[in-house]
C-alpha cells in the first residue's frame, strides 16, 4: 500500500513549487517567426538569393510565391496562438484564403501550359533541393515552437502542433523562395506544398504527443 505520508508529502511539495511560467504569445510568435528568419538568413547567406531578385518580384507568380506561404504562416501562428488558450475560437477556415489563391495559380498556369511541357514543369529541377530545403528550414522553429507551447494549455494539441508546423513552414518556404528559380505556379504549388504539409504533419504528430497535459 502507498504510505499516506508520502502522498501527503509529495502533495506539500507540490502546492509549494513555483508554477510554470505561463505561454506568452508576443514571446512564442516572436520566437517562431525568428527561428524561421534565422534558419532562413543562414540559408540565403550560404546559397544566396536569386540573381536579379528585386527585378523578379515584378513576376506576379515570384511575388506570389513569397508572399502565399508568408500569409499562410503568420494566419497558423495566430490560430496556434489561439489554440492554446482555452475557450478561445479557432477557426481554421482563414488558411483556406491563401491555399486557394495558389490552387487558382496552379489552375490557370496548367490551362496555359502545353501539355507536353505540363510534367517537366511540374517537376523542374531542383524538386528535391526545394523539400529538403524548406524541411531542414523548418525544424527549429517547429521545435522552439513546441517546446514553447507546452506551457499553454493546448485542448487539441495535434491541433495546435500542426498549426506551429504549418507557420515554421510557411515561413520557412517564404525564405526558401527567395532563392528559388522555379517560378511556374505548377511547381512551386505542388514542392512548396509538400514541402508545408510535411511540416505540418510532423507538427501534428509531435505536438500529439509534447503539448498532452
Amino acid at each position: 500500500m502507498t504510505d499516506p505520508r508520502s502522498t501527503d508529502d509529495l502533495i506539500r511539495r507540490l502546492a509549494a513549487s513555483s508554477p510554470p511560467a505561463p505561454l506568452s504569445a508576443p514571446l512564442a510568435a516572436g520566437a517562431i517567426l525568428g527561428a524561421a528568419a534565422l534558419s532562413a538568413g543562414l540559408f540565403l547567406l550560404l546559397a544566396g538569393p536569386r540573381a536579379g531578385l528585386l527585378s523578379a518580384l515584378d513576376n506576379p507568380a515570384v511575388l506570389a510565391k513569397v508572399v502565399l506561404p508568408l500569409v499562410l504562416a503568420v494566419a497558423a501562428l495566430v490560430l496556434a496562438l489561439r489554440s492554446a488558450r482555452p475557450g478561445a475560437a479557432v477557426r481554421p477556415w482563414v488558411l483556406a484564403v491563401p491555399v486557394a489563391a495558389a490552387l487558382a495559380l496552379f489552375a490557370v498556369r496548367l490551362v496555359q501550359t502545353p501539355p507536353a511541357q505540363i510534367l517537366p514543369t511540374a517537376l523542374g529541377s531542383s524538386a528535391v533541393a526545394c523539400l529538403a530545403s524548406i524541411t531542414a528550414l523548418s525544424a527549429p522553429a517547429i521545435i522552439l515552437g513546441l517546446a514553447l507551447f507546452r506551457r499553454g494549455a493546448a485542448l487539441r494539441p495535434a491541433l495546435t502542433g500542426a498549426l506551429i508546423g504549418l507557420a515554421a513552414s510557411g515561413g520557412a518556404a517564404a525564405g526558401y523562395a527567395l532563392h528559388c528559380t522555379e517560378d511556374s505556379p505548377l511547381f512551386f504549388t505542388l514542392w512548396y506544398g509538400l514541402a508545408i504539409l510535411a511540416g505540418t504533419t510532423a507538427g501534428a504528430v509531435a505536438g500529439r504527443k509534447l503539448l498532452q497535459w
